[in-house]
């Protein structure tokens, strides 16, 4: 059985980095996905009348749901199947957008983009990258992590330059539909390329030393795991940094840059496609600043890279409203902030793995991201509301920039400790 699987999947122990590429295209393409809405921010208001807050709700609905959806994905990875589960939200993604095409409501906005694209791109998200690196690597998991979640970002740099030129071209529709296909081109991709596991396709994890049987997962609702979990980490004081940081993470970066910066520009005579664009040179930066920080996860202390990344995040926040918002200056923010977008992942990751085990820890980080996106959809929602009822969003950049510095000494109160006693029994008992 094991020698007519490998066959069918070439490349022998290297056939990993397959996996990650798969996945890697994936989760750009969710990028795309969560995107979206911020690029049809002023489209929106302009074809229905929508004032900034009503569509600011939307997009808060889908980060808030985007982020509870992880835990009961990661629960359900290991309950019904890591492609099965994946395929399925790609499904619901496609759904989400090609059907907005219909909309003229705004209840419908917030079905579409608010509930249908927040559960579904919430599955192909950081707890996916967090089980594939779990499951696939026993060595170099910073490093891959680290890009992995690049591909978030690299997700804005292909998308977000495009879709604004095809929504100043062709109005919002033609957006909305390219999403969707994007979407259903993933699902032959995730369908033929990712085997559950390297253990089912008689392979061994990247970096392992022995062999490992495939694991058949206990017959448990992922709803009960994935509540159990929570209930066993919120019991630790590390859950609940980690929970508050990330909450700052999500508030500082998708929830107000990610939805609000192309308005912002706006609000400073910046076209959208170049506000856009500035969007994309933080994609090209995070790139970078992403993957060099989880090679810097593997070799040094997490908390301490927290504490950098929030500090410099929280002072170019600051910085942005009190600039010109010249090319230069605007430059200037792109790349310092770019480089820290979501380098926040791997040492968060990291801690989650010893805190917690393998097995737990993308579950349990599958709460955090809760926590982050939940922090986002309140940016999305109170930068709306303050741009409606202040004419500006300086207020909002500010106070963001005040909660990132908060973060960094948050992060630094973060326990150096090993997996919590409580799951180290759920490991020795094979559950």
């Amino acid at each position: 059985m094991n020698m007519r699987t490998r066959t069918s999947y070439p490349f022998g122990q290297n056939y990993v980095f397959v996996v990650v590429a798969a996945i890697f295209l994936a989760l750009l393409a969710a990028a795309g996905l969560r995107a979206t809405p911020g690029v049809l921010l002023l489209p929106w208001q302009k074809a229905f009348g929508w004032s900034a807050g009503t569509v600011s709700a939307a997009a808060a609905l889908g980060i808030f749901l985007y982020g509870l959806t992880g835990p009961f994905a990661a629960a359900a990875m290991q309950q019904f199947g890591l492609r099965r589960t994946v395929l399925a939200a790609i499904v619901l993604m496609a759904l989400a957008a090609g059907v907005s095409v219909f909309m003229n409501a705004q209840w419908q906005l917030f079905l579409t983009w608010g509930v249908l694209s927040g559960l579904g791109s919430g599955v192909v998200a950081n707890v996916l990258a967090a089980t594939i690196v779990n499951r696939w690597f026993a060595t170099h998991r910073g490093l891959i992590m680290g890009l992995l979640t690049a591909s978030m970002s690299t997700g804005t740099l292909i998308f977000l330059p495009g879709l604004a030129g095809l929504a100043a071209w062709g109005g919002w529709k033609p957006v909305v539909l390219t999403i969707a296909g994007c979407a259903l081109a993933l699902i032959p991709l995730i369908a033929f390329l990712v085997p559950e596991s390297p253990a089912a396709i008689g392979l061994r994890r990247y970096g392992a030393t022995e062999d490992e049987l495939a694991a058949s997962a206990p017959a448990h609702n992922p709803f009960t795991v994935a509540l159990g979990d929570l209930a066993m980490a919120a019991r630790t004081r590390t859950f609940w940094f980690l929970f508050a940081t990330f909450f700052i993470c999500g508030f500082t970066t998708n929830g107000l840059v990610g939805t609000h910066l192309i308005a912002f520009c706006g609000d400073n005579g910046i076209a959208e496609v170049h506000a856009a664009g500035l969007l994309a040179m933080m994609g090209i930066f995070d790139i970078f600043g992403t993957t060099f920080s989880g090679w810097l996860t593997d070799r040094y202390d997490p908390r301490k890279l927290l504490f950098v990344y929030y500090g410099l995040r929280g002072l170019s926040l600051i910085y942005l409203p009190y600039s010109n918002f010249s090319f230069v200056s605007l430059s200037l923010f792109a790349a310092f902030y770019g480089l820290d977008w979501i380098a926040t992942v791997p040492p968060t990751v990291r801690i989650a793995n010893e805190k917690f085990g393998d097995k737990n820890a993308p579950i349990i980080f599958g709460w955090v991201v809760a926590g982050h996106q939940l922090g986002a959809a309140t940016a999305a929602l109170l930068a709306g509301l303050i741009r409606t009822a202040q004419g500006s969003y300086l207020e909002a950049f500010v106070i963001a920039g005040a909660t990132g510095l908060a973060a960094a000494f948050l992060s630094l109160m973060i326990e150096k400790q090993k997996v919590a006693p409580q799951f180290a029994g759920a490991l020795e008992a094979g559950e």
